[in-house]
């Protein structure tokens, strides 16, 4: 088998190949699946055509749009492994992913080419620098500025390849265990591990959570907040709505209120997908549209991090609609357990879904007893076969059909699971993983902090974000009175964002003189988190 024509080619075949699968918001475009089947031949043709051989990898920085839908699935029709990259992180990380994944090309959307630019000299894989135009502009325009080679790169205009390639392409026959995409994921540790996925496991998928929670069908129209570099997007905007023939709409812009919004107005789609962080921004803005402006939904979803009931409360006081939380990850590829329409407990983040098996285990791997907490396991066929170069991770982590999933949970009499936090010092941050302690060594760069200490804290609508306690240097750097503090804390929440992805910052920043720490010189971090850690 191979995964590109379960999602493509079955659809041409099924006769839809008039049948709008995209609509783009940056052209107000409407491309058919006989417009992807071609742009997908096109793309895995263009590739073969630069010696990118059966499952070396390719690289997708990409907006949503498109020309990201041909790419990953023209790879994958090629026999060639694409990785798409999250598009919010800094040169130093995509020099670590390019090449750890030892990436042969790198499909990059020209408004992302300046975090590539500084390290391209350092890519000690790369050998062809594809730019594609997130805006398509008409045949005769000139397309996007392309850098100079360099490094022993070429470099290569995306359209300018697709409009040589032939729109034929013979599927290459994989085997359904064959590896089919990677995803990175920071996992437990923080440092970035790309999750193998294997050629079967978006049909998984879409044939467990996709068609027996959301029940999607080929009348839906799906937008998904999360973008298609998350293996939560993934799904929620290209193959679920490609398996079932349905249509995807897809907003290159950065998720605001406003831009949301908008799109929900114009392109009325039935399914929605979001954070609980974007719900909350959402019931915040001083736009909030009325009621009539979501009249096409029957579903809303959330993920990536546990929803605070306060807020599916306020949403669904507001819209009279449900939100069905769930959870996933990025090693199981998608939903594993979640709640229903018409049978959700807010709060919880449901039951297991259909295909998949959970335990909740103590220290010695055994199971407790209802309503008391421990590690969640997981079992299901989309879990990925391994971590790339990660041998005792993923000996760690996968444990024969089961999976850590290193999230603490409770069972009630219902079947219902209750998060109760991580088993680790990880924070899940508008739904992306954040590693505290990455956000000290950026903290720690300011010339005045002596010591930092990172921990989850809950805002206001009860999510978690990063809270930095910091220690400054010397004597004439503390703070006297409250305005030098918020200064301060305003300089060293700027610095942080200039140095890591900005969603990483720290949203709170307060100042001690000393921080708890045990008799052998650990920081106490249990100490940090009681609320009056900062008083």
């Amino acid at each position: 088998m191979n995964a590109a024509t379960q999602f493509v080619d079955a659809n041409v075949e099924a006769g839809r190949a008039d049948e709008v699968a995209i609509r783009y918001v940056a052209n107000d475009g409407a491309y058919t699946y006989g417009d992807v089947w071609e742009s997908t031949n096109r793309v895995g043709n263009a590739l073969r055509a630069l010696d990118v051989d059966l499952e070396q990898r390719v690289a997708l920085l990409m907006l949503d749009g498109p020309d990201f839908v041909a790419s990953f699935f023209g790879a994958i029709k090629a026999g060639i492994i694409p990785v798409p990259l999250n598009t919010l992180l800094k040169p130093d990380e995509y020099e670590y992913l390019l090449n750890d994944s030892r990436a042969r090309a790198l499909i990059v959307s020209a408004p992302l080419l300046s975090v590539i630019a500084p390290i391209r000299g350092r890519l000690r894989y790369l050998r062809h620098l594809i730019v594609a135009d997130p805006l398509p502009t008409p045949e005769q325009a000139p397309g996007p500025e392309l850098p100079s080679a360099a490094g022993g790169q070429s470099v290569h205009a995306l359209r300018d390849l697709v409009g040589a390639a032939s729109p034929e392409l013979s599927p290459e026959p994989m085997h359904s265990d064959d590896p089919c995409f990677w995803l990175y994921s920071s996992g437990t540790t923080g440092f970035p591990k790309g999750a193998v996925h294997l050629q079967h496991d978006m049909g998984v998928c879409s044939d467990t959570y996709a068609k027996h929670v959301l029940e999607i069908a080929s009348d839906d129209v799906t937008f998904s907040v999360a973008k298609l570099f998350f293996a939560y997007g993934l799904g929620n905007a290209l193959y679920f709505p490609f398996r079932v023939g349905a249509t995807t709409v897809l907003d290159h812009r950065r998720p605001t209120p406003a831009n949301i919004f908008d799109t929900l107005r114009r392109y009325e789609p039935t399914i929605f997908y979001s954070v609980p962080t974007n719900y909350g921004a959402l019931l915040a803005d001083a736009e909030l549209p009325a009621c009539e402006a979501l009249a096409s939904l029957r579903l809303c979803v959330s993920a990536g991090e546990a929803l605070p009931q306060a807020l599916y409360e306020r949403w669904k006081a507001r819209y009279g609609l449900e939100i069905l939380d769930g959870i996933g990850s990025t090693e199981v590829l998608q939903m594993f357990i979640s709640n229903r329409s018409g049978a959700v407990k807010p709060g919880s983040s449901g039951q297991i879904v259909p295909g998949y098996a959970a335990r909740i285990v103590d220290g010695d791997g055994s199971e407790v007893a209802v309503g008391e907490v421990g590690d969640l396991l997981i079992k299901g066929d989309s879990t990925c076969a391994h971590y790339w170069n990660r041998h005792e991770q993923t000996k760690a982590t996968i444990l024969g059909e089961w999976i850590r999933t290193g999230d603490k949970y409770k069972l009630d009499e219902d079947g219902y699971f209750w998060y109760q936090g991580r088993g680790d010092d990880m924070l899940k941050v508008g739904g992306i993983w954040v590693s505290p302690f990455e956000v000290e060594a950026a903290v720690l760069e300011h010339p005045d902090v002596l010591e930092v200490a990172v921990v989850g804290a809950e805002d206001e609508d009860e999510l978690v974000k990063p809270r930095a306690f910091v220690v400054l240097r010397a004597e004439s750097a503390r703070q006297s009175d409250a305005d030098a503090a918020a200064r301060k804390a305003t300089e060293i929440q700027e610095f942080v964002k200039a140095r890591i992805a900005p969603y990483k910052y720290p949203r709170w920043v307060e100042f001690l003189d000393e921080l708890p720490k045990t008799a052998t010189g650990k920081i106490q971090r249990y100490r940090l988190r009681e609320p009056s850690a900062n008083g």
